[in-house]
Order: structure tokens, then sequence, then C-alpha cells
């Protein structure tokens, strides 16, 4: 074991203040803003740290485009972890170590990561227990009344990539990541060694005929998990109070089929989207990737139902074999059908 999950997400942006303003409404609790930079907690102690563009501790290095976050800094359980995976590194990558200890580096495909012996505060989530028709869960009691959304911990986050096959690579070989389900045409989902949510990060296809997607490195989403679908559609009417809309290409609530989780993505300022998540799927090392249809494996429902995923749905999930651990492209004329 060695990665335990993300310990923080560094972003580059244009504006910190409409920044800051966002992400104190999305629920995180501010701990430090200046003129340039503000920095965030959740309730495991994982953070969110907003830079402004051009900001020195902004990763020089890398090939990525656009504003969102630039670099991720993986938790590691121990010293002894962290030395074993440098020790992978360093054949590959040049090797930095800051004041505070977060190692980084710059892959071979351009992207900036970071690396800290960190330990994550506990968390217990109590949902409210569900009743059911011939089952009682909840006898004279209501259900909670929360008023806002508190997310829980960073979840995972999203980037797509020119080559997935090379960073798939590279987060297994390097990184000790291990494939949990691919999708065709769309990119392949991977969790860290120490970790049992279904992904921690999602390597994207930049070449998918998807909005946004224009070939090259670049920020997509990062999720946040809150206990459950109430919090989760509280934060929605709390964001709808604020007047924050949700763009012309958006999904809406719905629970994917994939990972089971439930979901909400809402636009961001400071880069790609920001997303609420529920009711993830947890995985261990006896868990089967399997190789979904892109559209099918994308959700079991959403409140806006993009046309693409109108007609009925194609059943196409299979187990994969050892020998098809690797990315699955399909024809890029179905994918562009099915974008339209």
């Amino acid at each position: 074991m060695a990665i335990i999950g993300i310990r923080r997400l560094t972003w580059a942006v244009d504006d910190v203040a409409a920044c800051v303003r966002f992400f104190t409404d999305f629920g995180l609790t501010l701990i430090e803003e200046a003129a340039d930079a503000a920095l965030f907690e959740v309730a495991d102690g994982s953070q969110t740290l907003i830079l402004q563009h051009g900001h020195p501790r902004l990763p020089a290095n890398t090939a990525q485009t656009g504003k969102g976050v630039y670099e991720c800094v993986w938790a590691v359980d121990s010293a002894e972890g962290l030395a074993r995976i440098t020790a992978r590194l360093e054949p590959d990558c040049e090797l930095t170590t800051d004041a505070e200890g977060v190692v980084h580096f710059t892959t071979p495909f351009g992207q900036a990561i970071g690396l800290a012996v960190w330990q994550p505060r506990v968390v217990h989530g109590a949902p409210t227990p569900q009743n059911t028709v011939g089952r009682i869960e909840r006898l004279n009691q209501p259900r909670k009344w929360i008023d806002r959304a508190l997310p829980k911990r960073t979840h995972h986050c999203v980037w797509t990539f020119p080559d997935v096959q090379q960073a798939l690579e590279f987060y297994r070989d390097k990184l000790g990541f291990r494939i949990t389900d691919m999708q065709k045409g769309f990119g392949v989902y991977m969790r860290a060694d120490g970790c049992f949510e279904h992904h921690n990060v999602f390597l994207a296809d930049a070449h998918a005929p998807m909005p946004g997607f224009n070939g090259t490195l670049k920020f997509h989403h990062a999720n946040w998990e809150v206990e459950d679908i109430d919090e989760l559609m509280v934060a929605k009417n709390y964001l709808d109070r604020r007047g924050y809309k949700y763009g012309d290409w958006n999904w809406g609530f719905g629970r994917h089929r994939l990972t089971s989780a439930a979901f909400l993505y809402v636009p961001c300022p400071a880069g790609g989207e920001a997303e609420y998540g529920a009711d993830c799927d947890c995985v261990d090392d006896s868990w089967k990737p399997r190789i979904w249809d892109g559209a099918f494996g994308t959700a079991i429902y959403m409140t806006n139902l993009p046309d693409f995923m109108k007609g009925e749905p194609n059943w196409d999930v299979t187990y994969a074999r050892p020998d098809q651990l690797h990315y699955h492209p399909a024809a890029p004329a179905a994918l562009a059908e099915a974008a339209e």
C-alpha cells in the first residue's frame, strides 16, 4: 500500500475572487485568502489551493492547457511508501522536494504531479435510514433537515490525455494504480493501491468528440463526496438560490451506471466542472475490470438526458480478459454520431 487518496488539488485560475465565492458556496471551508491565492479544506482535511495564473507556486514545466487543476498532490501512507514510489520515478522524472516535504515531478507526457506523506482526518457519514415497501428502517423519525452541502472528502479528478495508453502505463507502473473499468472511446478508470473508491482518477481520451475535448492535456472535473442524494440535491438548491447556471450541455442530477455513483456537475470558474458525488462503488484487488460501451456506462438515468442517450441503451458490457487490460478506442465515426 502507498497512495491513499488526494491530499491537495492545485488550480491555475483567472479570477481568484470569483473562485473564492464559488468554492465557498460549493461548501468548501476557506482557510486562507490573498489577492492571488486562496486555500480551502473539506472535512477530511484534503485541500483545494487556488492560484492566479503566473503564481510562483504553480508547476512550471507542464504540457497542460487551459485553466483548472494543474497539480494533484497524492497522499502517501508512509515515508517507506513514498521512498518506494520515488525509486520507481527517478529513472524517468526529475524530482524536487519543497519545504513542506511534497515531492513534485512532471511525467514524460507533461502532467505535473505531487506526492506527500499525509493521513486524512477520520470522517463518518450518517445518512438517514431509508424506508421502502415491506421494510421499515425509520419509524417515528423524520429525515434529516439540512440546508446546504459540506463535502466530506476530495474523491477523484479527471483530465483529458492525448495518449490514454501512455498515461495508463505511467499511473500503473510508476504510481501503482489499478485499472477498474474501461469505457470504449472515452477512457480508463483507475484506483490508487491504498484506496477502495471505484476510481481516484479517470484518464479521458482528449480526442473523443465531446464538448471541450481538443486533443490536449486538459483538466476536466474534480469530484467531492457528500453523504447521500439528499445532501447532493440540497447542494443544487443552495446554488440555484444564489443564481448559478448549469450551461447548455449539462446532465443535471443523475446516477452513473459504470460506478453506481449519484452525480451533479456544476460549471466551475476555476476551470472545468466541480462535481458532487455520493454512493460510489467500492472495490478491492478482487474486482474484475469491465469494458463498457461509452454511452451505456455513463448513466442509469439523468435529469437532463442528452440527445445521444435518448435511444434505447446499447447493453454492451463485458468482463475484460487479462490481454484486454489496455485502452480500447472506439471508431471515431461511431463516437461522433453518438455525441451529435
